[in-house]
């Protein structure tokens, strides 16, 4: 379903406005905080009037999508920026290093090799967040928060792997602070800078507690079908 030009300036203008104040209460930065328009299941026809709108960083979850959707629209528009948001499998690991300016989803050391070998292959270097579940879930995919330590140390000793942030998706049934303030107390200890926490629902408190990417998809496209 697309959506016009005025409704994606509005609700872009909308979720820009609740970041400045998060920030503002925060005494953060807005410029320190990267919103990701999450496009997955629209198509170019409502992507097109959020890029009108001024958006330049969108989200996807799933590959073969946004291999579909985006070389067209970002041949026609020059310097957008692609995040890879969704679990990520291994064997796709070449074509989400050659596609995407950002992975928020590595977890395990079989991606972790495979994303070596292409980075080193294709000579393109993502912005790289190891999913934390903070939460236990075990349909979740993600490091156990009591492993993050020793998977970064890895990710970066034995594969090279430059990482830049961490990432978390709260259980869906709690207070969303708790993980948030979890993850961010983890990336303080391993010297990263970079946390990808917030959706539509708790986008300001994860601002309030560090988020430097958050992730907005029904807030700016409305609802999925």
């Amino acid at each position: 379903m697309a959506i016009s030009t005025h409704m994606a300036d509005s609700n872009l203008a909308t979720v820009r406005a609740v970041i400045a104040h998060a920030c503002k209460d925060a005494g953060r930065d807005p410029a320190g905080v990267t919103l990701i328009a999450i496009s997955k299941t629209f198509g170019a026809d409502a992507i097109e009037p959020v890029i009108a709108a001024g958006q330049r960083v969108f989200g996807e979850n799933r590959v073969q999508e946004a291999k579909a959707k985006w070389p067209a629209l970002r041949a026609k528009h020059p310097g957008l920026q692609l995040h890879m948001v969704g679990a990520l499998q291994s064997n796709k690991a070449k074509e989400a290093v050659a596609l995407f300016d950002a992975i928020h989803s590595l977890d395990r050391q079989s991606l972790a090799e495979a994303l070596t070998r292409e980075i080193a292959k294709l000579g393109r270097k993502p912005l790289l967040f190891v999913e934390v579940n903070t939460g236990g879930e075990a349909q979740k995919a993600g490091v156990l928060p009591q492993d993050v330590d020793a998977f970064v140390k890895r990710c970066r000793d034995d594969w090279g792997l430059g990482i830049d942030g961490l990432m978390c998706i709260p259980p869906v049934d709690e207070a969303p602070a708790p993980h948030f303030a979890l993850t961010a107390k983890i990336a303080a200890r391993n010297g990263l800078k970079l946390l990808s926490m917030g959706m539509s629902a708790d986008f300001p408190i994860a601002i309030a507690m560090g988020a430097t990417h958050v992730r907005v998809g029904t807030a700016i496209f409305g609802a999925r079908k």
